[in-house]
């Protein structure tokens, strides 16, 4: 892993449509965009933000979402999600994360990611079985 600055910032604009919403996961004429869509937008925006961190062999995986939902987003409009890498502990690093659709805050709050060595992560997983 090479060393992740602080405030390494990265972000994500993606157009939400009908299948993002949570009336599509089954919560009936909640014709919104749903929560786990919001939050895998933050998680793909930490992770590309250290990707280029990663040495041969490494991943990132998510360790930790804690974000308050704080208003609607509408399918069909841009979303933007923002990471900020605001601690870095050995592999473990915390960002700093919001969703905007315009100028209304989404989302916001922390995500903590770790990089791993891909081949111990997926042997464990095959250990678990």
């Amino acid at each position: 892993m090479k060393a992740i600055p602080l405030d390494l910032a990265n972000r994500l604009e993606t157009m939400p449509d009908a299948s993002h919403t949570a009336a599509a996961v089954g919560n009936q004429g909640v014709e919104v965009v749903g929560t786990p869509f919001l939050i895998g937008y933050l998680e793909i925006a930490a992770h590309r933000a250290i990707l280029p961190y990663c040495e041969a062999g490494e991943a990132t995986v998510g360790t930790r979402i804690e974000v308050d939902h704080l208003a609607p987003a509408l399918p069909g409009r841009l979303v933007t999600a923002d990471a900020r890498v605001i601690a870095v502990e050995g592999r473990r690093i915390l960002f700093e994360v919001e969703v905007r659709q315009g100028a209304r805050v989404i989302m916001k709050g922390r995500h903590g990611r770790a990089i791993v060595a891909l081949d111990r992560l997926l042997a464990r997983a095959s250990a678990e079985r």
